[in-house]
C-alpha cells in the first residue's frame, strides 16, 4: 500500500508546525523549566533535530568556537551520518554553562524519550501550542518553516534536516509566509 506523501498538515487540514508566534511563546515557556529542559527545549527550537537525536548529544558534538551542534543521525539504516547545524553562539555558551561538568562522551540529557516528550509538552501546553502542533516534531516542522521563509536555501535545510530526498524538504514551502499573505492582501479592497 502507497504511503501518503510527507506534509505540513493533518489529514483534518490542521497545522503540525509551530508558528513563530508560537516558538516565542514556547521558548519563553521553556525559560521556566530547570535549566536542563530548557537547554533541551532550546536545542530542538534552534538545530531541527528529532528528540531521539538531541538526546543522544554529548558536550562532544558541541563546536562552542565554531557555533555547530553535531546531530547524529538515526533515522538513517547505517550509522556514522553526522549532520552539523549552526546555532547561535549565546546558545552554546548557555548550554555549556548548564551541562559542562563531566566527560565529553556523557549524554547532555541522561533521560529516557518519553521523559523528554512529556516535559516538551509541558512547555507547549504552556505557551499553548495550538494541539496538533504541540510536539516536538511540531518543532522540527516550525524550524523548516521559519528557516525558509528567513531565505535559508532548501539544499542547505535538507542537509541540516537530516532528508535523504530534497522532496521531503520542499513541504516547507508550502506554508503560507508572509510574502504570499502581502501578495494575496493585494485583491481585498475596501469596495468588496
Amino acid at each position: 500500500m502507497p504511503t501518503a506523501p510527507p506534509s505540513l498538515y493533518t489529514g483534518g487540514g490542521r497545522r503540525k508546525y509551530l508558528t513563530a508566534q508560537e516558538r516565542e511563546r514556547f521558548v519563553a515557556a521553556a525559560a521556566s523549566s530547570t535549566p536542563e529542559i530548557e537547554t533541551l527545549c532550546l536545542m530542538l527550537v534552534w538545530t531541527g533535530c528529532r528528540i531521539s537525536e538531541a538526546l543522544t548529544l554529548t558536550m562532544a558534538d558541541l563546536d562552542v568556537e565554531g557555533g555547530t551542534v553535531s546531530v547524529h543521525c538515526l533515522k538513517k539504516r547505517r550509522p556514522g551520518i553526522v549532520r552539523e547545524v549552526p546555532v547561535p553562539l549565546t546558545f552554546l555558551a548557555h548550554v555549556r554553562q548548564v551541562h559542562g561538568h563531566g566527560r565529553p562522551e556523557d549524554r547532555l540529557w541522561p533521560i529516557a524519550r518519553c521523559t523528554a516528550w512529556r516535559q516538551v509538552k509541558e512547555a507547549m501546553i504552556a505557551a499553548r501550542v495550538g494541539a496538533t502542533a504541540a510536539s516536538p516534531k511540531g518543532l522540527r516542522h516550525g524550524f523548516g518553516v521559519h528557516a525558509l521563509r528567513s531565505g535559508v536555501p532548501l539544499n542547505l535545510l535538507q542537509r541540516w534536516l537530516g532528508h535523504a530526498d530534497i522532496a521531503t524538504t520542499a513541504i516547507y514551502a508550502d506554508a503560507m509566509g508572509p510574502e504570499e499573505r502581502a501578495i494575496a492582501a493585494r485583491m481585498w479592497s475596501p469596495a468588496l
